[in-house]
């Protein structure tokens, strides 16, 4: 038989789509044409798949092949179609079986030996491939823990192609050592009790962590802003299950399971260098659109900091996945979606000298310095930051203290215990976050008490608060009144939340 199909996936973004591998070898003059807007690594396919064939004892057909991967019309990027085209080559020759591949998606890299090396992305294919009713991969054995996720799939992960042609043609293959799925939830080496002082600074961290709410942190370097924003994470309750498939999907899509786990309930927490370009920061590409940070950090901490050092446009970037809770991506290959609902951390110093505290000891900067410099932070960006607190340097006191602070399963508790009444309260209504109450809502069912609204409609008055800063501030109220056991805000809780919101030491 000269014509054979197997099924592999093209990933656009985290949608999958499953790809008929068509194979037709006929007489001719010898020649190689592959079609289906490949790019140039799946082109470059023709001689990895020609050398691993030749050192595996396999014939290399000295004829005219052509090789289709459908839909034609969708772009397809990357390496994981070389185990496929292989396959279906050596089934069109004859030399197995074509009922045994027609149900079976192949994904991988070959080298040029014939060992099967690693692809991106292998999670969102796998699902891909099982909402399309395959219910049985080929992966390589370097993605056999991220693929082992899908349990509803029988996963053959194998490091060489010669194991994979053993199986096929015999049902033979090694026992693959079983890997231990236990999820891991938490990481034991930060934690809040290593930060001395800054009571308001946690107090704040406490809060975002308990409704989503964005935070920025302004102090003087070695004043502790990284360590606390290092540690929120620690803080926020353990990913369910969905989500850390979600989270795994989009790590899958960046290659980034050498910082994460792709076993993890902890939240991801990304810190981008603020030298960081616009398309590391939301997402992009040429060919192969790859999430950015934003994404990266879904369910998790986007932490920025040194943020008025960051090149013009790139915070402001943040504008549209902060509000909407994903960013799309629109190239002349097609649009993609990524989610982003994360929560953002900055951090920056007070003004360039970075010694400015409130009392100008020590700082060298013109008041005229100090304003451009945070002026680098745009208003509507300003405007979407929920939190900003003030970090002062830690005194002798604090310092000189043995006993730690209130440690992060403490704190963590007081979150879980918080989020679980607001799920209680917009059970039903599509969100569990204060962060995420919708506007309409807040003038509506969930009005904080007549005197805190008087409170805030003259502060609207005024113009010292925006129509959203008015939505932002009963959003934290509302958060308040969870950790303080208000059954609604309070005047007290909308005054605190304005307090934290215009960066007032409370």
């Amino acid at each position: 038989m000269s014509l054979a199909q197997t099924n592999s996936v093209a990933l656009l973004g985290l949608d999958g789509h499953v790809v008929t591998v068509e194979v037709d070898i006929a007489d001719g003059l010898p020649i190689y044409t592959l079609l289906g807007l490949p790019d140039a690594a799946l082109s470059e396919s023709r001689e990895r798949v020609r050398a691993a064939m030749v050192n595996c004892a396999e014939v290399w057909p000295n004829r005219k092949v052509t090789v289709s991967l459908s839909p034609a019309w969708l772009p397809k990027s990357g390496s994981s179609f070389d185990l496929g085209i292989a396959i279906a080559l050596l089934s069109a020759q004859g030399t197995i079986p074509p009922e045994r591949i027609r149900e079976i998606v192949f994904l991988g890299e070959l080298s040029l030996d014939g060992r099967l090396r690693s692809v991106r992305g292998i999670l969102p294919a796998l699902i891909a491939a099982y909402k399309s009713g395959i219910t049985v991969a080929v992966v390589p054995l370097a993605n056999a823990a991220e693929a082992g996720l899908m349990h509803h799939m029988e996963i053959i992960a194998m490091d060489h192609l010669r194991n994979v042609l053993r199986w096929l043609r015999t049902g033979e293959r090694d026992v693959a050592e079983e890997i231990d799925y236990q999820w891991k939830e938490s990481d034991e080496r930060l934690d809040f009790a290593d930060v001395a002082g800054q009571e308001q600074a946690r107090l704040a961290a406490e809060i975002a962590a308990t409704g989503g709410h964005h935070i920025l942190l302004i102090g003087p370097p070695g004043a502790g802003k990284t360590m606390i924003a290092e540690r929120i994470p620690t803080i926020m309750p353990q990913l369910t299950i969905a989500q850390a498939l979600e989270v795994t999907a989009v790590h899958s899509l960046a290659a980034g399971f050498s910082r994460r786990s792709p076993t993890s309930l902890m939240a991801p927490i990304v810190s981008p260098h603020h030298t960081t370009t616009r398309v590391a920061m939301v997402g992009g590409g040429a060919h192969a659109i790859k999430p950015g940070a934003c994404s990266l950090s879904h369910h998790g901490v986007l932490f920025i900091d040194e943020a008025p050092e960051c090149p013009s446009g790139v915070l402001d970037s943040l504008r549209q996945p902060l509000e909407a809770g994903t960013i799309t991506i629109a190239r002349s290959i097609g649009n993609v979606t990524f989610p982003a609902q994360f929560l953002l951390v900055l951090a920056a110093n007070p003004c360039p000298c970075g010694k400015f505290t409130g009392r100008g000891r020590n700082c060298t900067c013109t008041s005229q310095q100090v304003r451009r410099y945070l002026g680098k932070l745009s208003g509507p960006l300003m405007d979407r930051i929920d939190l900003r607190v003030p970090v002062d340097p830690v005194g002798r006191i604090d310092m000189a203290r043995s006993d730690l602070g209130e440690s992060s399963a403490d704190i963590r508790a007081r979150v879980i215990a918080a989020r679980a009444v607001a799920e209680r309260r917009f059970e039903g209504l599509g969100y569990s976050l204060n962060s995420a109450i919708p506007a309409r809502s807040l003038r509506t069912v969930f009005q904080p008490e007549r005197a805190a609204m008087n409170f805030l409609h003259d502060e609207l008055e005024r113009e010292h608060i925006t129509a959203r800063g008015l939505h932002k501030i009963i959003r934290v109220a509302w958060t308040l009144a969870d950790l303080h056991g208000h059954s609604f805000p309070t005047l007290a809780d909308v005054k605190q939340a304005h307090a934290i919101r215009g960066g007032v030491e409370l």
